[in-house]
């Protein structure tokens, strides 16, 4: 493949992962450098589709013409304010992006690169830990049981994630949009907590080498 290729993301194609102290660090074992095309990453930490798709408008407004725009939010989109939760878990509460929100503006970015004559290719989202991330979420002290009696219970965290990843299925099929498969690579260990970081979302070094082999696919199937 010799087209050009930017990507926007959120964390996990950043490449961020966490150490054994509890810090963030971007690592190489993504390797998106050694896929064999020409890459751009424009990935940031904590980014969601509202705040990913208006740094792509600023960099399409800008000239910018790749032939190919590789799309991986949802992971910060479908998470929720836990204080808020924890502290009133009688009310409800919405996600930083509802569903409906996420999927409107997944399918206006689209439309705004086929108009370009740019090729978008969805990613789906790596799945969650749900238990591994309820006990980072509650680590500095949230009422834990207050969040666990509005979840109903922890595995509702994978479930509601899950809904994300799928409306991306959906949107692809439906705008005829090659999707890559990263929740499909991952569900596929044996182990899935093997290729996890302490948080539960964040994929180690072993997770990002699976994330890796399946884009090396992709690009190869091209």
């Amino acid at each position: 493949m010799d087209e050009r290729i930017m990507v926007f993301g959120d964390s996990i194609l950043k490449g961020v992962v966490l150490d054994a102290d509890r810090s963030y660090r971007v690592s190489d074992a993504l390797g998106l450098d050694e896929l064999g095309v020409q890459i751009e990453n424009k990935s940031r930490f904590g980014c969601t589709s509202g705040k990913g798709f208006a740094l792509l408008d600023r960099c399409l407004a800008k000239g910018d013409r790749p032939e190919v725009v590789l799309l991986g939010y949802g992971g910060n989109d479908a998470d929720f304010d836990w204080a808020a939760i924890a502290a009133a878990p009688e009310e409800e509460h919405q996600p930083k992006t509802p569903l409906e929100q996420f999927a409107a503006l997944y399918r206006g970015a689209i439309e705004k690169l086929k108009n370009l004559g740019i090729q978008p290719v969805l990613i789906t989202l790596p799945p969650v830990c749900s238990e591994r991330y309820f006990r980072w979420i509650t680590r500095a002290g949230l009422a834990a049981e207050n969040i666990l009696r509005w979840l109903g219970d922890v595995e509702a965290i994978y479930r509601y994630q899950e809904r994300y990843s799928r409306t991306l299925e959906t949107i692809a099929r439906e705008t005829d949009c090659p999707c890559i498969d990263l929740r499909g690579a991952l569900l596929r260990e044996r182990k899935l907590e093997d290729y996890y970081c302490d948080d539960g979302i964040h994929p180690n070094e072993a997770g990002q080498r699976v994330i890796h082999g399946a884009l090396q696919s992709a690009f190869a199937g091209a």
